[in-house]
């Protein structure tokens, strides 16, 4: 098993066993991922639930698994980080959430609510320009 699999597994698992159900609206999180709290304070709307489920992949930096595969896949083309692309819409971020996508598992709807994926969802196209 490859250690990008590996990590994979583990990380939902960790997601699924100490994360328990999620809050709706959380002002101020502690993530399973990371030992400080994230605070939403300021923050757009998903800010927390991203850093919660997406950044330990997604996030900033050279240890993120998320960000390397899909700096590798667009060469720059595209940003690697999610936050900081145009392109995504609503239904494709939740269609690669739901269903996964090469190495990236799918999140049933007990691991990530449809509230928290649609705050996600509205977080990562708050800069889309408007069609």
């Amino acid at each position: 098993m490859s250690k990008l699999v590996g990590f994979s597994i583990a990380a939902l698992f960790v997601l699924v066993v100490a994360n328990g159900p999620p809050a709706q609206e959380q002002q101020t999180f502690k993530s399973a991922w990371t030992a400080t709290p994230v605070s939403g304070e300021g923050q757009p709307r998903g800010y927390v639930q991203f850093q919660d489920y997406c950044a330990a992949c997604h996030g900033e930096g050279q240890d993120k698994p998320g960000t390397l595969a899909l700096g590798a896949k667009y060469k720059g083309a595209e940003p690697a980080m999610l936050e900081k692309r145009t392109d995504l819409t609503p239904q494709l971020i939740k269609l690669y959430v739901r269903n996964g996508i090469t190495v990236m598992p799918f999140f049933r709807k007990t691991e990530i609510s449809d509230a928290d994926l649609g705050a996600i969802a509205a977080y990562l196209t708050r800069n889309n320009k408007p069609q």
